[in-house]
């Protein structure tokens, strides 16, 4: 998820791959604190291997993945994630409670914390965050810069469009009441996204937060977003130093929670995923994130510890109806799925514990349904659907992405090779485009400009909104699916079953609309669910592999 307007969307979950290799720093540096707690040695350096830039440090501008890494380890939310799952849990919110209608919330806060400037975190704090987002002004509206916002909450408080946000009160110094204007499915369990981490009132204020300037086709961030943010986790911000390509956070030894062992925190940005292996075979770096899965079992054998997420993405093979009229056709559409062996690309090219996806959720997800319809892999068919709608001769611009490695897509240019091989023994004519992810494709993705293309996405929360709401709840969508009569049904669909609360008729509500994605809609062809990993030396402990690659360091010790 690094994200000028003109590259990523937030649901591609990008890896920004700006920056260049570091100099090696020392991952095992010992402080002379000693060991503390018998549970792991006190003290050192946690060198972890980055696969791209952040972005900024400002999480509310934020929606790339290599941001977000870095602000999970300094920002808290008032929920969080269950370590290893997408369940929510407590955080700097002890407790919660809603009314019936799903519309009042009222949080209990933990007392005693502070935020890294010394200043006190409680519900006046949770208020003035709040009303930060809802009052966004000018450049900083615009959903390139405060995506996550606008797509969670939707308007701001100039009413050009409408929020789901209405108010917040502090009942009390630790009591703070949040007010909807709309029950949603992802409410609480978006306050855990990094994007709505709470930061310093006072931070904000001193360092012109919000003045956000745009500059041609991208953006200007005030000296808060780049030098000072400020939260209340367990580390906190130190430097960041572009020519070296890190970034250094150091210990808060006033954290609320538990303290963590680690002198200093360092992400050390290598954007090729083979330098990577190699800086940590080297003992360059500690750890990294996404390991080619060819490698899994030879760095086991050396002796590094290959943690495997479970699978919470998809990948999926996108379909723009705007510019070919073809691809308007539903039998089109059904053509190109019956046309790609997910079955053999599976098998082929993903690690174990991948598998056809069937819908645009997985199976852990509410609202998924047993009996959508499946298209197996049958050329013939597709053959046949294509004569049909009289597109025997159906050429088409597939764009896949290089210079990147996604959960979803490890490796973008053979599992094109395995589709674009499939759609020409059906008879389709392929007309090749390759870009940097971060170098025009995504860009051009957005723009509208390929017929199909490449891209996937690792869930926020375990909400269905979270997905399908994700791609098919704007009509003007990368789909397009503005350019079929159905958009503007599908979209209101899906605001109708975010809206409900009764958690049993939500459910409902999201099967039946996989059904209909998948038999009436089918804006585009779900390929895969696969399991992501990442390594670290065997003397690192405390990590848990996440779902939502939601990894917290301050548990980690070395040793």
């Amino acid at each position: 998820m690094v994200h000028s307007r003109t590259a990523q969307r937030r649901w591609t979950a990008a890896i920004g791959l700006t920056g260049a290799a570091a100099l090696a720093l020392s991952a095992c540096a010992q402080s002379e604190r000693g060991d503390e707690s018998g549970a792991g040695k006190q003290g050192g350096t946690f060198t972890f291997g980055a696969a791209g830039a952040p972005k900024l440090f400002d999480p509310l501008f934020a929606t790339d993945g290599e941001t977000f890494r870095v602000a999970r380890q300094m920002f808290d939310g008032l929920t969080t994630f269950k370590p290893g799952t997408a369940e929510p849990a407590p955080s700097l919110a002890e407790s919660w409670e809603s009314t019936p209608d799903g519309l009042t919330w009222t949080f209990k806060l933990r007392q005693g914390v502070k935020f890294h400037d010394g200043t006190a975190f409680d519900a006046q704090a949770v208020c003035a965050n709040f009303d930060r987002w809802y009052n966004l002004k000018g450049a900083a509206q615009s959903d390139a810069v405060s995506q996550y916002y606008v797509d969670n909450f939707g308007g701001f408080s100039d009413g050009a469009k409408p929020s789901l946000y209405k108010s917040c009160s502090a009942k009390d110094a630790n009591t703070a009441e949040v007010v909807l204007t709309s029950s949603t499915s992802k409410f609480p369990d978006i306050l855990g996204l990094p994007s709505f981490s709470m930061q310093s009132p006072a931070a904000l204020k001193q360092y012109d937060a919000d003045n956000v300037q745009a500059q041609g086709d991208s953006f200007v961030f005030p000296a808060y977003a780049n030098e000072h943010p400020t939260g209340t986790g367990p580390f906190k911000f130190g430097k960041y130093d572009k020519a070296n390509g890190t970034v250094e956070l150091v210990r808060n030894d006033d954290y609320w929670g538990e303290k963590t062992k680690l002198d200093k925190l360092v992400f050390r940005i290598i954007p090729d995923e083979t330098a990577r292996k190699q800086a940590l075979q080297s003992g360059d770096i500690d750890g990294f994130d996404f390991p080619n899965a060819a490698d899994w079992e030879s760095l086991k054998s050396a002796g590094f510890n290959v943690q495997v997420r479970p699978a919470f993405n998809i990948l999926y093979f996108g379909i723009n109806q705007k510019n070919n009229p073809a691809l308007r056709d539903l039998k089109v559409r059904q053509a190109l799925a019956h046309a790609i062996n997910r079955e053999q690309l599976v098998k082929s090219q993903l690690p174990e514990g991948a598998e056809v996806a069937t819908q645009f959720i997985p199976k852990t997800v509410g609202g998924f349904a047993d009996d959508v319809t499946k298209y197996p892999y049958d050329l013939n068919k597709a053959k046949q659907l294509l004569a049909e709608a009289n597109a025997s001769n159906l050429t088409l611009k597939f764009y896949w992405p290089s210079e990147v490695t996604r959960p979803y897509m490890p490796n973008p240019k053979d599992i094109y090779g395995a589709i674009a091989a499939d759609l020409q023994q059906a008879g389709i004519t392929i007309e090749t485009v390759t870009k940097p992810w971060n170098g025009g494709y995504l860009t051009d993705v957005d723009q509208g400009i390929p017929d199909v293309f490449l891209l996937g996405w690792t869930g926020d929360t375990g909400s269905a909104d979270n997905w399908i709401g994700t791609f098919f709840g704007n009509p003007e969508n990368r789909f397009n699916t503005g350019a079929a009569t159905w958009g503007n049904d599908l979209a209101a669909q899906l605001k109708t079953a975010d809206a409900e609360p009764d958690r049993t008729k939500r459910y409902g509500l999201y099967e039946d609309l996989n059904r209909k994605i998948m038999s009436e809609y089918l804006p585009a062809i779900p390929v895969s669910h696969s399991p992501p990993a990442l390594v670290v030396k065997n003397n690192v402990k405390g990590i848990v592999p996440s779902p939502l690659t939601d990894e917290k360091f301050g548990p980690v010790s070395i040793g």
